[in-house]
């Protein structure tokens, strides 16, 4: 009787192990989902490196040495509201 106590506990063991390992936190089915955000997580990454370089690029434009007379008036129209006497202004909606 305690051997067949023993065998029960062995066997329940082996089958709780093998359903954690199935369906645990870091399991088979945990393993496809992680896959799953690992993948939206280096498709994020692309797009913030984009908008990283756009970034980069823009300072660089702006640097005081060597300013893009393009970029430095279009920041003054659109933060300051100045415009030449010879430009007309057009509001989009």
């Amino acid at each position: 009787m305690k051997e067949k106590l023993v065998q029960g506990m062995a066997l329940a063991m082996l089958l709780l192990m093998g359903l954690y390992g199935v369906a645990g936190p870091s399991g088979l089915i945990a393993w496809g989902e992680n896959q799953h955000l690992l993948e939206q997580q280096r498709a994020k990454l692309a797009e913030m490196k984009i908008e990283r370089e756009h970034w980069k690029n823009r300072v660089k434009l702006l640097d005081p040495k060597n300013a893009d007379p393009d970029l430095a008036g279009e920041l003054l129209r659109s933060n300051l509201n100045v415009a030449r006497s010879d430009e007309m202004v057009m509001l989009l909606h």
